[in-house]
């Protein structure tokens, strides 16, 4: 429980920090409003928790399964498991365009960590949903409502631009889309039991403060 104690501050903090600290080294990339946090596939027991003025909601879920290593998890765990692999998925798409339309060499290099990090994270979470019998994907979640997801059109605006306007384009998509799984990893904190699948999101909410600071020092967004 200390130990849980300790990852769950840990994270609380970075999301915070990022929140307020990341303001003033970014422009307003005109985000959409939070989306609610998603359905478990497992339909589980929920209680929304509002959060304050400016704050997301917390969510919480009763619905606690003991996996076979004797673990814990649920609902909110396998949702975040299911969402975040699409979440990754749509980043390395972006990261996957910057070669050959990317003219500034930081933005190429943000782009080749992206995908070498969010990858491998992929395949994790495969297998934490694999390992517990749960599937992949949920019919039922609406990945388009997800935090800082991009919407298809700005996706196409993204495949068209080269140069200068790529750069400034990717810069503030993934900003966007970073701050959202930050907030998916906060949600997860506050709803989730699993701890490994907790300091996952930790580790992942570490990872996007630095490559959102680095964007910002870039420039060009």
């Amino acid at each position: 429980m200390q130990h849980r104690r300790l990852w769950t501050s840990t994270l609380v903090a970075v999301v915070l920090a990022a929140t307020a600290g990341l303001v003033a080294l970014t422009r307003d990339t005109g985000d959409p409003e939070p989306a609610a946090a998603p359905a478990a596939s497992t339909a589980p027991v929920r209680v929304v928790l509002p959060g304050r003025p400016g704050e997301s909601a917390a969510v919480t879920g009763s619905d606690q399964v003991q996996a076979p290593d004797g673990s814990a998890y649920n609902g909110i765990d396998v949702a975040y498991a299911q969402m975040m692999i699409v979440h990754h998925r749509q980043a390395i798409v972006m990261a996957d365009l910057a070669p050959g339309r990317a003219v500034n060499t930081g933005v190429t290099g943000i782009a080749a960590r992206i995908k070498a990090g969010q990858g491998p994270e992929i395949v994790t979470l495969q297998a934490w949903l694999s390992d517990r019998g749960q599937p992949e994907s949920d019919p039922a979640h609406d990945h388009a409502t997800m935090p800082g997801m991009q919407a298809d059109t700005a996706m196409t605006a993204l495949a068209a631009a080269t140069g200068a306007d790529f750069d400034r384009l990717f810069v503030t998509m993934m900003t966007a889309h970073h701050r959202g799984a930050q907030q998916m990893a906060g949600d997860l904190v506050r709803g989730g039991t699993d701890q490994r699948l907790g300091e996952m999101a930790n580790e992942t909410a570490v990872e996007q403060v630095v490559e959102i600071r680095r964007m910002a020092e870039l420039g060009i967004a």
